[in-house]
């Protein structure tokens, strides 16, 4: 079993009034040159969870962190306008929290914390600020919610 000291929280980056499927989702890894989904779990907007890659194997979801962590993602993150938004429906929010708090048990020392929380700290002070994201994934502030 390999050690895991992160949760790592992502969206799918795409418009809340588009499904985005599981076959969608591999797709888009596949032609990023991935072997299948990237993430370990995916969020559907009906709260659906699937399980997308095995927790025992490295995920493709975030550069430099994957050998330690589990990548979990929820369709969604963007308005209509194709601009960031927190789009998780009430389903989303509940499946999320009861996963997180799953993945809490068996991985108790595991930090919580969004892609964009992983960015590079380029003015050195130690915090991760906005202006520093690579990323606005996933689109809400994840150090804010009850796990």
């Amino acid at each position: 079993m390999r050690e895991i000291n992160l949760i790592v929280i992502h969206c799918s980056a795409t418009c809340e009034d588009h499904p985005f499927t599981e076959q969608a989702l591999e797709s888009a890894h596949r032609r990023r040159g991935f072997d299948g989904i990237g993430y370990h779990f995916y969020i559907r907007r009906d709260g659906y969870i699937l399980t997308t890659r095995p927790v025992e194997r490295v995920g493709a979801h975030v550069r430099g962190y994957n050998a330690h962590s589990i990548g979990i993602c929820y369709e969604g993150g963007l308005d209509h306008y194709g601009l960031p938004k927190d789009t998780r429906t009430e389903w989303q929010r509940h499946s999320l929290r009861v996963l997180v708090r799953a993945l809490l048990m068996d991985y108790p020392e595991a930090r919580i914390v969004g892609h964009r929380d992983l960015s590079p700290d380029q003015n050195g002070n130690g915090e991760i600020e906005p202006m520093e994201w690579t990323k606005q994934c996933p689109c809400f502030e994840v150090k804010r919610e009850k796990w």
